[in-house]
């Protein structure tokens, strides 16, 4: 499994997103809960990454509204805007998973990239978190 430096500890949590953060073109990271998908760290510019939805309740992973945010308690749009996106990527991750074992059940998912026009996603599954980096996408 990837060695994320999430394995030893809260503080080995923070010295890792703070490198990370420092990176360029590193907009915002997040934590997640491998099992029930919950925020567990954000930094960065969370808030901007994805634009909340008009009416409607927000998506949850397995049908629960067990998303907290504990780093970002900027305003509910902000928040609801977070745990939307948590959602979606521990739904992606999830599917993907499955599509890889339907494929080789001794297989599994080590790193996951989406890139888009704005943005990039890695996203590094570890056996209990779900590390999330938001990239800018460079124009060349």
């Amino acid at each position: 499994m990837v060695d994320t430096g999430l394995g030893t500890g809260h503080d080995a949590l923070d010295e890792t997103l703070g490198r990370l953060s420092k990176k360029p073109g590193v907009r915002a990271t997040i934590v997640l809960d491998r099992v029930s998908g919950a925020i567990l760290k954000t930094s960065g510019q969370v808030g901007l990454i994805r634009k909340t939805k008009a009416p409607g309740p927000p998506a949850t992973a397995g049908g629960s509204s067990s998303f907290t945010n504990e780093a970002n308690g900027n305003g509910s749009d902000q928040d609801q805007g977070v745990e939307e996106l948590a959602s979606m990527v521990w739904n992606f991750v999830s599917t993907a998973g499955s599509f890889v074992q339907e494929l080789d059940t001794e297989d599994e998912v080590k790193l996951l990239r989406l890139r888009t026009k704005k943005q990039e996603f890695v996203i590094v599954p570890d056996a209990k978190y779900l590390l999330i980096v938001v990239h800018d996408t460079s124009s060349a």
